[in-house]
């Protein structure tokens, strides 16, 4: 009557991954109770960053298709959103044009992230001189409009993905950073990280173990907010004539594109209420 050991062992993992599995059942339904209108707006971004991710599999048509006979059509069951001027699809060119939002503004997210995280937790923990020099040249930096900063920048560099991932970047980073200090700062009078810096921890070790850990709620928090914050930025710079490089569509495009075709009023609308959407899914929180 004895259990071979071979079967004790298969079972161990398949009983901790069925545990897992319920654990994150459990998590799903406990946030649909409890924030039922912010996880429905969560699961509908995902489905809107899936439409943009996989617009080559989604798109009925090229994003640059041109079909002179549906030239300006209005939206109808072939083309649910219209066509423009040249006959091309306008679900179709939306979907591009939020991918390419969609993969710029978490690229941003993401570096703004990592700069507000680098100059939060130093400037926070050191404190002292090299915080006050820093706090300075971050006030410096605020002071300056970020659009007309990334005009100057493209204007200078010319239109392109990585100076506008770069710019943003360092525009949403070094001004969220001030976030990032205030909870480092508030973190740092603990007595975890005053017992750690009592045994001899490196600084390397106490920023990394105990600081980042217990600092990360504002930057979770704040990600999607940078993300909406890129959108509207390369929306405006490309509504300008200055962002992704001529031929890629992209919502700022659309929509200068439907400034110029007042009559043809399903241009400018399709794009505004995927615009509008995605920004309001994004800073929702329900």
């Amino acid at each position: 009557g004895e259990i071979p050991l071979m079967t004790l062992a298969l079972d161990i993992p398949a009983a901790g991954a069925r545990k897992e599995r319920n654990g994150v059942l459990r998590f799903i339904v406990r946030l649909f109770r409890e924030k039922p209108l912010g996880a429905a707006g969560g699961v509908i971004f995902v489905l809107f960053l899936l439409c943009g991710i996989f617009a080559d599999v989604l798109a009925p048509y090229g994003m640059n298709q041109i079909s002179p006979r549906t030239r300006l059509m209005a939206p109808s069951w072939s083309h649910w959103f219209g066509t423009d001027n040249l006959g091309r699809d306008m679900l179709s060119r939306c979907l591009y044009g939020a991918q390419i939002s969609v993969i710029i503004a978490f690229t941003t997210a993401i570096l703004a992230t990592v700069i507000s995280i680098l100059v939060g937790i130093l400037t926070g923990y050191l404190g002292g001189k090299f915080d006050l020099i820093v706090q300075r040249f971050v006030d410096a930096w605020m002071s300056f409009p970020d659009l007309i900063i990334l005009i100057v920048v493209v204007s200078v560099l010319g239109p392109g993905i990585p100076q506008i991932i770069g710019t943003l970047g360092c525009l949403l980073g070094i001004a969220g950073s001030r976030i990032i200090r205030s909870a480092v700062v508030s973190v740092r009078e603990n007595m975890y990280v005053h017992a750690a810096q009592s045994i001899g921890a490196s600084t390397t070790r106490i920023l990394w173990r105990h600081i980042l850990p217990n600092s990360m709620v504002p930057v979770v928090t704040f990600l999607p907010f940078r993300m909406s914050a890129a959108i509207l930025a390369l929306t405006s710079l490309d509504f300008l004539g200055l962002g992704v490089p001529p031929g890629t569509p992209s919502l700022g495009e659309l929509l200068s594109q439907g400034k110029g075709n007042i009559d043809a009023w399903w241009i400018s609308l399709s794009t505004f209420v995927v615009l509008v959407v995605t920004l309001m899914l994004l800073t929702f929180r329900g």
